[in-house]
């Protein structure tokens, strides 16, 4: 049985039924619409998908420098179905031509319709290596928001836990032993509802230190990076380690490895739930309530998934993902490629007709290049990283980073020193798992760098191609 919502009152003088301020009634309203859309027919989702595409594009090309000449030729969307065909005829954008245009100062809107409210701007975590700045409207912030709380409803979270957060990495923010703590779940629910606190601890702390915080803290919720869970698990369920009010845990950022769900529930006997989602589009996919893939959020961004030929992608197919912010007018991201590649899949028997993502197969530098120039994908099952701790059951952590086109850094975190026997096997293991004879060389550290963002890859490719 879901929990009953309580909802702040603005108003002086009433206390139910809550009647929020101003920025809390538009977030009820949006989600009164996103309550109806997520059952409507694809059909109709891509006529109010294409509405909106044609509003944006009449802005850009008015007042957006960089679009001007982009859209010149392109003319409007058709009214009937053939207005995808149209569509991609607009050259997908690079984070190349955001940042010369950003430089030249070319891509920020010259105007913006009222309501759209005032400029903010951040950076991405430069995890490709090429970070741009992002600027969006206080109302792309609203409809964010409305995303967010989208996200605890299709999950039937309880606004009344408290819920626990490993995703701060600032240095000096959030430290252990007492992290940092506050009344609400944040901005987007505290808008409309009373929640209860939320607790975060900087991800750079130790895994037993995370441990202690998180049994001081008795979460009903914890959100954090998969790398974070999936140790935080394991090391829960080798030393007996229960949580016992935990009732789901939430993960974002990094690509989700199938064998973290399988931690978690063998850990804690609880769910695990994904988001797909960057810094500078906001979300992009949520985890289905009732399976385990992820439907597009249809009513936020335009999403396609394209071969080689530029062409959309069939189920099963794994293709490039570009995809259109709807309501951003302040920093047009109009068929962005974001360099993610992801497997398309069939409509969801859960009955919403919002598009789905099978899986989610990460950036083209988490490609493998071989020998041959051949990119592909080398994705690590559960089954492979078994093998490998039976050769080596001391590894704490592991990447494998293609430093040349024949060579291969194993880099390693242990709890003890490997014998040239072990190296070896391990090698032989790595040239096995690739798929060809490379070179295999290892490096040891106490804790395998993360990025900038507190991000992890088990694997990353460093050649520059």
């Amino acid at each position: 049985m879901t929990a009953p919502l309580s909802v702040n009152s603005a108003i002086a003088g009433i206390a139910w039924p809550g009647i929020p301020a101003p920025t809390g009634a538009g977030l009820l309203a949006i989600l009164f619409q996103l309550e109806q859309s997520q059952w409507w027919a694809p059909e109709e989702v891509s006529r109010r998908q294409r509405d909106q595409l044609k509003v944006l594009l009449s802005h850009a090309g008015t007042h957006v420098p960089f679009y001007r000449e982009r859209l010149r030729d392109l003319g409007d969307l058709p009214a009937d179905d053939t207005w995808p065909t149209v569509w991609r005829r607009i050259a997908p954008l690079i984070r190349a031509e955001i940042q010369a245009a950003d430089a030249e100062e070319t891509m920020i809107t010259q105007a913006l319709p009222p309501g759209h409210g005032e400029l903010r701007q951040i950076y991405t975590s430069g995890s490709t290596g090429k970070p741009i700045r992002s600027v969006r409207t206080q109302l792309w912030e609203l409809m964010w928001s409305a995303f967010t709380v989208r996200d605890h409803l299709w999950h039937r979270r309880d606004f009344r836990g408290t819920f626990a957060t490993l995703r701060e990495s600032g240095a000096g923010k959030a430290l252990y032993p007492d992290g940092a703590r506050s009344g609400s779940w944040g901005y987007s629910s505290a808008t409309i509802l009373k929640t209860g606190p939320m607790a975060s601890l900087n991800i750079t702390t130790p895994v037993e230190h995370q441990v202690e915080w998180l049994r001081r803290q008795d979460p009903d919720y914890l959100l954090t990076h998969p790398t974070i869970a999936q140790r935080l698990a394991v090391h829960c369920r080798e030393h007996g380690v229960e949580l016992p009010r935990l009732k789901q845990v939430i993960t974002i950022s990094e690509n989700l490895k199938p064998e973290v769900r399988s931690a978690v529930r063998h850990a804690w006997g609880v769910p695990l739930v994904d988001i797909y989602s960057t810094r500078e589009i906001g979300y992009i996919a949520l985890q289905c309530p009732d399976h385990e893939h992820y439907h597009i959020q249809s009513e936020h961004v335009f999403v396609e998934v394209v071969n080689e030929e530029g062409q959309p992608c069939a189920p099963g197919e794994v293709g490039k993902l570009l995809v259109t912010s709807l309501h951003n007018l302040a920093m047009p991201l109009i068929r962005y490629d974001i360099g993610d590649f992801v497997e398309v899949g069939p409509p969801c028997p859960c009955g919403r007709g919002l598009p789905v993502i099978n899986r989610i197969l990460g950036r083209t530098q988490n490609m493998l290049i071989m020998p041959s120039g051949q990119r592909r994908w080398p994705l690590l099952s559960s089954a492979n990283i078994e093998s490998m701790l039976e050769i080596a059951p001391g590894i704490r952590q592991y990447q494998l980073v293609q430093k040349a086109p024949d060579l291969i850094e194993l880099r390693l975190a242990v709890t003890r020193a490997l014998g040239a026997d072990a190296e070896a096997r391990l090698a032989e293991w790595v040239r096995t798992k690739l798929g060809a004879p490379f070179r295999v060389v290892f490096a040891y550290f106490d804790e395998i760098p993360r990025t900038a963002a507190g991000k992890f890859e088990d694997f990353v490719c460093e050649i520059d191609r």
